[in-house]
């Protein structure tokens, strides 16, 4: 008889090349005992020296699933493919990338451009799909203010899961819909999510017989050691003040009214 003991398997989005939040967030999950590791894509962008994300990925065996941001680095493409519509917002994700284009190492690449668009697991007959933005596209924003229930369901429905994992946006949330099927959004370890707060956070899934639960898990880690980094790098203030302070400074004009209300900006 298959084994059904519950099973836990540990999820995170956006590194943006914040290896000292991946660092604390891999060092807390062994520390767990979870041995499935999968992170959700945008290896780079926003943090400085992307080249450190790599080795700590392979060290731990870490499944990785290509975000829009690894795509673009690994074809060699002239944008981040971030999905921003606002001129402001694009701004800053052109400064964003060019850095990380030109500070990856070659090597990485290949391996970039070939990571996989989903993982699909099947754990105690739970179907997961785990994807970036969206089952739909990988550059898509699901927000939990905006993402209704019943588009969730239709998600689900069409593209045969019991729980879906993604990131993007930024921002951890998560829902159940009808029978019980389960949406989660892991946030990212890359930058803190708009709320004054400097830690950053990872999401452990906890499938047993007969349900599926998540818990949002916060990282702590030297964001002032982040921020000399950043500095060191000649990174754009901005984005130094939002890893010093917890609160957005860019990237703001895609958060719909509710999440950016909570904002200082």
């Amino acid at each position: 008889m298959p084994d059904q003991s519950p099973k836990q398997i540990a999820l995170f989005g956006g590194v943006y090349s914040n290896y000292l939040a991946l660092t604390a967030a891999l060092t807390d999950i062994r520390n767990r005992g979870i041995a499935d590791v999968y992170c959700l894509g945008d290896l780079g962008a926003f943090g400085p020296r992307p080249n450190r994300v790599f080795p700590l990925l392979h060290q731990h065996n870490v499944h990785v699933v290509q975000g829009n941001y690894d795509d673009s680095i690994g074809r060699g493409l002239s944008d981040c493919q971030c999905g921003y519509t606002d001129p402001a917002d694009n701004h800053f994700a052109a400064i964003s990338y060019q850095y990380t284009f030109n500070n990856t190492d070659p090597q990485h690449r290949p391996w970039m451009a070939n990571l996989p668009r989903e993982i699909r697991l099947k754990i105690n007959d739970q179907r997961i799909l785990l994807c970036h933005g969206s089952p739909r596209k990988t550059n898509e924003f699901l927000w939990e203010s905006t993402t209704s229930t019943a588009f969730i369901e239709k998600l689900h429905h069409d593209h045969d899961a019991d729980v879906i994992c993604c990131t993007h946006t930024g921002i951890k949330w998560s829902r159940r819909a009808a029978n019980d099927k389960l949406f989660v959004n892991v946030g990212c370890l890359g930058r803190p999510e708009n709320d004054g707060n400097t830690n950053v956070w990872y999401a452990i899934v906890t499938v047993g017989n007969s349900s599926v639960d998540v818990e949002f898990v916060p990282v702590h880690y030297d964001h002032d050691q982040l921020a000399n980094d950043m500095r060191a790098e000649q990174l754009p203030s901005a984005f130094i003040e939002t890893i010093k302070t917890g609160w957005w400074t860019t990237c703001l004009e895609i958060l719909p009214a509710k999440e950016r209300a909570r904002g200082r900006y």
